[in-house]
């Protein structure tokens, strides 16, 4: 089974003629690919699976996936890992 993650979208910019962003996963930033997904601006979530965004996703939403996730406690995964 394949996990969509939300995450909201902190920068925009060109890469490589392709449309991309840094995303925050509750904490994590991560590059993304945002091609998919040209009406997702600064501030906006996006659901995210293998560095692309799929869709934009209401802010609730995305605050329920993180809640849930950390009740299972799988917010700490997202982290990177340490050195």
């Amino acid at each position: 089974m394949c996990l969509a993650v939300p995450g909201r979208v902190v920068e925009v910019f060109e890469e490589h003629d392709l449309r991309m962003g840094r995303v925050d996963f509750n904490g994590v930033n991560k590059k993304v690919c945002l091609a998919h997904v040209p009406e997702a601006g600064l501030g906006d979530y996006v659901l995210v699976h293998v560095g692309h965004a799929l869709s934009r996703v209401d802010p609730a939403e995305a605050a329920r996936v993180f809640a849930f996730l950390e009740s299972l406690g799988e917010l700490r995964d997202l982290e990177e890992p340490s050195p």
